[in-house]
């Protein structure tokens, strides 16, 4: 699998760097984010490094698909998918994306705040 060496995502999927795993694929990893920003805030990564959302669809569509696939089977496996929750995806440092490896928030667990529509 493609990965950058100084990329903190890619070595937490290596087992470099430790990490609080709550659901894995042979594509995707998932595990608790440290700073939550809800009472359930994990996030999804695919084990491939591509930088943002646009770069994976640019190059690696597929594995957006690999993502919501696991998206879908997590949320189904805990009680998110009928309590509700939210899959958020920040890119470049404007809109807050602080590691360059393509990540999904997936926050819930509570009401949140906001988007509302």
């Amino acid at each position: 699998m493609e990965q950058e060496k100084s990329c903190l995502f890619c070595k937490i999927v290596n087992g470099e760097v430790p990490s609080e795993k709550v659901f894995e694929t042979s594509k995707v990893y998932a595990f608790k984010d440290i700073y939550p920003q809800a009472v359930e805030h994990y996030l999804f990564i695919h084990k491939e490094h591509t930088k943002n959302i646009n770069s994976m669809a640019a190059q690696k569509p597929e594995h957006l698909e690999d993502i919501f696939k696991a998206i879908k089977e997590f949320t189904q496996q805990t009680y998110l998918e009928t309590s509700g929750f939210r899959v958020v995806t920040n890119v470049n440092k404007n809109a807050g994306q602080t590691v360059f490896h393509t990540h999904f928030h997936v926050l819930g667990g509570e009401q949140l705040k906001g988007f509302g529509v």
